[in-house]
C-alpha cells in the first residue's frame, strides 16, 4: 500500500523554524517528483517546492523562495521541508506528494498521484 506520511507540524512564533518529514512506503520504485503544498483555510491549495529525486534539482514558489529548503534522503524515501525566518502567512496545513511525470507542471495538483494527509503549522505574530 502507497503512503506518505507526514510528521513535525507544530506551532511556532514569527521568525521560527521547523523541519518537515514525508516518509515515503509501499511504492515499488521511487517516484521521479515529489512536492511539498500548503493549504490555508479558504484558501486554493498551493505548491511551493517539486524536488526531482533523481537529479536532485528543486523549484520553489516565490512565496518561499530563499527561506525554506528541501532535501531528501533517498535511501531512506524521506523528503524535508526546512521552514526558516516563518511569518505568520506561512500558517496552514502541508501536504506531501509524489507523482511519476509532471504532466500539468511541477506546481500544478493535478500532476500529483500520491498524497499525504498533511501537517498542520501555525505560525503566531
Amino acid at each position: 500500500q502507497v503512503q506518505l506520511l507526514e510528521s513535525g507540524g507544530g506551532s511556532v512564533q514569527t521568525g521560527g523554524s521547523l523541519r518537515l518529514t514525508c516518509a515515503a512506503s509501499g511504492f515499488t520504485t521511487r517516484s521521479t517528483y515529489m512536492a511539498w503544498f500548503r493549504q490555508a483555510p479558504g484558501k486554493e491549495r498551493e505548491c511551493i517546492s517539486t524536488i526531482n529525486t533523481v537529479t536532485g534539482y528543486t523549484v520553489y514558489a516565490d512565496s518561499v523562495k530563499g527561506r525554506f529548503t528541501v532535501s531528501q534522503d533517498n535511501p531512506k524515501n524521506t523528503l524535508f521541508l526546512r521552514m526558516d525566518s516563518l511569518i505568520p502567512e506561512d500558517t496552514a496545513m502541508y501536504y506531501c506528494a509524489a507523482t511519476e511525470r509532471l504532466s500539468y507542471g511541477w506546481n500544478n495538483r493535478l500532476s500529483f498521484t500520491y498524497w499525504g494527509q498533511g501537517t498542520q503549522v501555525t505560525v503566531s505574530s
